[in-house]
C-alpha cells in the first residue's frame, strides 16, 4: 500500500478519508488496495480508515485481531456491538465526508461491495458517504508498464490462436468434415492451455442466429454445425498465466464463403464505422489533454449507429474496463446500461465493441484501447471487413 499516494488522492477528491470495511471477504478491492493478503477466514467485521492527513486507524474484533496487523496505525479492539459502535465513532471522529465501496443506485456495480445497512449506519453517525469508484479506478484500473507488456504478449498469442481457429473452420468446412460451435470453442481452449493462457470463461463461438446472442455459450451436445455459407462470430479473451497479468479481449467476424451476403456486410460496416468513431474520440481527447468520460464514448458510438437507422438492434454498452479481470473496475464506455461519469484516465484499458443483433444474425467488432499520457492506441489488429474462409 502506498499510503502517501492514497492520502494525496483522498485530499484531491475533497474527502476527509476513505473507509474500508469487510466481512467474509466480500470486498476483494479492499484487500487489493490495502495490500492485504486475505487471511482465509474473516468471520467478523473489520474497518480501516485512511484520513486525508494523519495516521490511519482500524477497528477489529477481538476474535480476529490479526486481520489488520500488517497495516500502519492503531487498532481499536471490540467484542460487543456497543463497543463496535463506539469504536466506529472514534474511528471517524472529525470526519464529515468519506468514500466507501458504494455506488449510488448501484450505477457502478463493480465497486458496490459495501452493504446498504453498513452505509446507513455510517450515515447515522453524521458522516456523508460517497462512492470510491474514482479512487478505485486510480489504484486498481491503472496498469503498470509490466502489466501492459503482459497484455501485449497475451494479444500476440490470442491473435495467433484466432488465425488458427479460422483456418481450422475453413479446412473442415471446405472438406465437408463435421464441425460445430462447441468443437471450435474447445479447439481454442486447448490452444490457450498450450500457449500458457488462462481465461475466466470459455470463448464465444456463435454461428448465424447464435451470433445474435450476446453472451452465447455453445452447449457440448446440440451446438449448431458450421458449414459453407455460415456466418461465425469469435469472441476471445485471455491473459498470461502469471501474477498480475491483464487480459486481452477481442471479437472478430468471419464468413464461410467468398461472397458475404449484403445484409451481413452492410451491418458489419455500420459497427466498424461506430467503433472507429469511438476510437477517434478517445484519441482526440487524449491528444488534447481533455477529460473524457465513459458515457461520452458510448454516445459517439451509439450515435453513429443511430444515424444509420439501426439503433433498435443495439443491446449493450459500447465497452468495458479491462484489467486482471476481463471486466475490470475502471470506467466503462456506457450511457446505456448505466450513465458512467468516471473519467477515462491514462494507463487504463477498455474495450470498444459495438454490435448489432438482428433477428437472424449478429455482428460485433471488438478492440482494446489503451490510454497513454498524451494519446491512446488500439493494442491489436483492427478488423475492417469479414474474414472469408
Amino acid at each position: 500500500m502506498n499510503l502517501e499516494s492514497i492520502q494525496g488522492e483522498i485530499a484531491k477528491a475533497g474527502l476527509d478519508g476513505w473507509l474500508f470495511f469487510d466481512h467474509h471477504e466480500r470486498d476483494p478491492l479492499a484487500y487489493r488496495v490495502l495490500g492485504l493478503k486475505p487471511p482465509g477466514h474473516v468471520s467478523r467485521r473489520w474497518y480501516y480508515f485512511i484520513p486525508a492527513r494523519g495516521e490511519p486507524r482500524g477497528l477489529v474484533h477481538q476474535v480476529e485481531p490479526h486481520v489488520l496487523h500488517s497495516l500502519p496505525g492503531a487498532k481499536i479492539p471490540y467484542a460487543r456491538w456497543q463497543e463496535q459502535e463506539a469504536g466506529l465513532r472514534k474511528l471517524l471522529q472529525d470526519a464529515k465526508r468519506v468514500a466507501m465501496q458504494y455506488s449510488p443506485r448501484c450505477a457502478v456495480p463493480y465497486v458496490a461491495n459495501v452493504d446498504a445497512g453498513t452505509v446507513e449506519w455510517i450515515r447515522g453517525l453524521g458522516v456523508e458517504v460517497v462512492s470510491s469508484a474514482e479512487l478505485i479506478q486510480i489504484f486498481e484500473a491503472r496498469w503498470t508498464p509490466a502489466q501492459f507488456e503482459t497484455h501485449l504478449e497475451a494479444g500476440r498469442r490470442v491473435d495467433r490462436i484466432r488465425h488458427e481457429a479460422f483456418e481450422h473452420i475453413k479446412q473442415a468446412t471446405c472438406a465437408g468434415q463435421p464441425l460445430d460451435e462447441y468443437g471450435v470453442q474447445q479447439f481454442v481452449m486447448r490452444r490457450f492451455q498450450e500457449c500458457g493462457l488462462v481465461t475466466s470463461w470459455a470463448p464465444i463461438v456463435g454461428a448465424n442466429v447464435n451470433a445474435a446472442d450476446s453472451h452465447y455459450s455453445p452447449p457440448e451436445s446440440g451446438s449448431a454445425p458450421i458449414r459453407r455459407g455460415d456466418l461465425v462470430l469469435l469472441d476471445l479473451w485471455a491473459r498470461l498465466d502469471e501474477p498480475d497479468a491483464v487480459y486481452y479481449d477481442i471479437t472478430w467476424m468471419a464468413f464461410c464463403g467468398e461472397e458475404v451476403p449484403a445484409p451481413m456486410r452492410e451491418a458489419f460496416a455500420v459497427v466498424v464505422g461506430a467503433r472507429d468513431a469511438g476510437i477517434r474520440l478517445v484519441q482526440e481527447a487524449a491528444a488534447a489533454g481533455r477529460t473524457l468520460r465513459g458515457f461520452e464514448v458510448d454516445d459517439a458510438v451509439s450515435g453513429h449507429i443511430a444515424s444509420s437507422g439501426m439503433a433498435q438492434y443495439i443491446r449493450h454498452r459500447t465497452g468495458h474496463s479491462i484489467g486482471r479481470e476481463v471486466h475490470g473496475v475502471g470506467a466503462n464506455m456506457d450511457n446505456m446500461e448505466t450513465h458512467d461519469e468516471r473519467p477515462v484516465i491514462p494507463w487504463t484499458c477498455f474495450s470498444v465493441e459495438p454490435a448489432l443483433y438482428l433477428p437472424t444474425f449478429g455482428v460485433r467488432t471488438e478492440v482494446n484501447v489503451f490510454v497513454e499520457e498524451r494519446g491512446a492506441r488500439v493494442t491489436g489488429e483492427i478488423q475492417t471487413e469479414f474474414v472469408k474462409l
